[in-house]
């Protein structure tokens, strides 16, 4: 079992508190690998919420006696006083993030970002933005340096705001498609600069290109070819306006071993060759 955790006040203390409209009071992460079992039993709940991220394999939740499976990709919010009941077995590998907060203004701001009211238990897709800002603020509460409290109001709030997203993106779209377009936006991400093709990549997980091509484009607004594309042509200009490089560095970090094709396709889409672009940052900067 791993676990890495931190907490405003004492270990599992309960802290109900309306000085503040948001409070962050303890976050952590598990990943059971050893223990046979880790049981949380709390028949009158808490006086503060609970949001819990499954972010790997599964755990077991119990609901007016009834046992439901959470896997992966779903979240579990408890509000305050709700019986909570769960375990974790190391037979199911599961990796759970969790944070409790509390203030004046939770129940409204939970209704500003659309959290569902009326169901414990919600898909909220697979995504490393959900563990990053977990992680975060775990590590802002472990070191408390300048400030954190409002870096964890920050990172809690853009969980909810991806929560939001999620939910509005997979209206009327399904779960299953949302998910698949994000796994691809991971890999673009990741490998924007080698070469991509997209019927392979369609092909590789199971999927008709002119489908995948369809979905990706109903979530995202760009086909994955323009979405790749623009995640070269931002980064190229991230690249001139931090770095010393020269426009075949920049052409070849993006993914282009033809400096003179990257500045063609480059003026296209933003109206200057890199040279002029450049030129532009420099007397701005001056």
């Amino acid at each position: 079992m791993y676990v890495n955790s931190a907490y405003l006040g004492k270990k599992h203390e309960d802290i109900v508190s309306n000085s503040e409209p948001l409070v962050v009071t303890a976050v952590g992460y598990y990943k059971i690998h050893t223990s046979r079992v880790i049981e949380t039993i709390r028949p009158h709940g808490r006086g503060d919420y609970q949001l819990l991220y499954i972010a790997s394999g599964c755990a077991h939740f119990y609901f007016d006696g009834k046992e439901r499976i959470v896997q992966k990709g779903n979240m579990v919010l408890y509000r305050p006083h709700e019986p909570q009941f769960y375990n974790y077995y190391s037979a199911d590998k599961p990796e759970a993030y969790w944070v409790h907060f509390t203030g004046s203004e939770v129940s409204h701001i939970l209704d500003d970002f659309g959290l569902p009211k009326d169901e414990k238990v919600f898909f909220t897709g697979v995504s490393s933005d959900y563990e990053s800002h977990f992680r975060k603020m775990i590590r802002e509460l472990q070191t408390k340096r300048a400030n954190y409290e409002e870096f964890l109001r920050l990172d809690l709030r853009h969980i909810f705001l991806t929560v939001n997203r999620y939910i509005k993106e997979s209206n009327g779209v399904g779960t299953e498609i949302l998910s698949e377009v994000e796994r691809a936006i991971r890999y673009f991400n990741d490998n924007y600069n080698q070469r991509i093709v997209i019927e392979e990549y369609a092909k590789e997980r199971a999927m008709t290109v002119n489908w995948f091509i369809e979905k990706f484009r109903a979530i995202t607004k760009l086909t994955p070819v323009q979405y790749i594309l623009s995640l070269r042509i931002t980064n190229a200009k991230n690249l001139m306006d931090n770095t010393d490089y020269n426009i075949t560095q920049v052409a070849e970090a993006v993914g282009y071993n033809d400096s003179m094709y990257f500045s063609r396709v480059f003026k296209k889409h933003t109206g200057m060759s890199p040279t002029e672009y450049k030129k532009r940052n420099l007397k701005d900067n001056l």
